[in-house]
């Protein structure tokens, strides 16, 4: 079946990267999460025939989509953007898009085990080829762990109750293999949610970030994308929960203030500089809601790198 996927905030991203091309010289951008290539393709749009587009992401489908582009300025690495540094040199990069999260796809596919709405293997996968599937991972993991996933990664109050179910029906010989049945499960532990959402919708979650490491991930690729970037150069972040966002703009946050203990006599000369500057945080529009609901949460974030400061700690190299 083929599976649509809508770009969200498409224009305000495009809009948030095109400062950095310059028609003196040649340009490179990165598309740290293909997905379906809406971003990637719209860029392009605005690129001219010297400058790059170098694209990530760990999706094997992505992939095989990304290589229907026959274009001699676009690269696609089947990688995770938190990689980055390791496939581009420091200082090479204008501008880095991120849009985090999962795509119309991977939800709507059954067979990717994303989504509690449509019976399916339990996966979780975004790269298939690599690491323990989900159904794995519940099969195997102690009570304590699952419970601390589910608390941490989906704000759940009922995470504990929610992995004894788990544990309790593994224990009993029939541990969870289906995405029916653990929304089942979770439906019968949870008795009480917000209107209008699925009792198992913090649990999946929580369980797809474990199982693909996402925040970990985000946490490296900041500062990967920081360390590839150009001075001047932009970085311009889609999120779309709170774990993801508070990560993002604590990072952003940190790069542009400058915290001197009071006290320390320096001269204006001497007070170190911010790494960085904040350019915006922006919201989808009511109209982009309206025509697309899975954009109701999204926020961008765009920064930009003032000096070529030495590497953050921490990244991929």
């Amino acid at each position: 079946m083929t599976y649509t996927h809508r770009p969200v905030l498409l224009a305000e991203a495009v809009s948030a990267l095109i400062p950095v091309l310059d028609p003196t010289h040649t340009c490179t951008l990165v598309d740290g999460t293909f997905g379906r290539g809406g971003h990637s393709r719209a860029l392009l749009e605005k690129l001219e025939a010297k400058d790059r587009l170098i694209a990530f992401d760990k999706d094997l489908e992505a992939i095989a989509e990304a290589q229907k582009i026959s274009d001699t300025r676009f690269q696609i690495i089947h990688d995770s953007f938190a990689q980055m540094a390791s496939h581009l040199p420091a200082l090479s990069v204008d501008g880095v898009l991120l849009d985090l999260g999962i795509s119309s796809p991977q939800i709507d596919d059954p067979a990717r085990g994303f989504s509690f709405r449509h019976e399916g293997p339990l996966d979780m996968r975004m790269d298939t080829t690599r690491g323990m599937s989900a159904k794995d991972w519940l099969a195997s993991a102690e009570l304590t762990e699952i419970a601390r996933v589910i608390k941490d990664y989906g704000e759940e109050r009922f995470a504990l109750q929610i992995a004894k179910a788990i544990v309790a029906r593994r224990e009993q010989g029939e541990p969870v293999g289906t995405t029916r049945e653990l929304a089942t499960l979770v439906a019968s532990v949870v008795r009480t949610r917000e209107a209008g959402q699925d009792p198992a919708t913090r649990t999946f979650q929580a369980i797809r970030i474990h199982v693909n490491q996402e925040l970990t991930d985000l946490e490296n690729g900041l500062k990967a994308a920081m360390n590839c970037l150009k001075p001047n150069g932009i970085l311009a972040v889609i999120s779309f929960h709170s774990l993801e966002d508070r990560i993002v703009k604590q990072f952003m946050q940190g790069l542009s203030t400058v915290n001197v203990p009071r006290g320390i006599p320096l001269t204006e000369a001497q007070m170190p500089k911010p790494q960085a500057k904040l350019l915006g945080r922006i919201k989808p529009s009511s109209t982009e809601v309206a025509e697309n609901p899975r954009a109701r949460s999204a926020i961008l974030r765009v920064m930009q790198k003032l000096t070529s400061s030495t590497p953050l700690p921490g990244a991929p190299s």
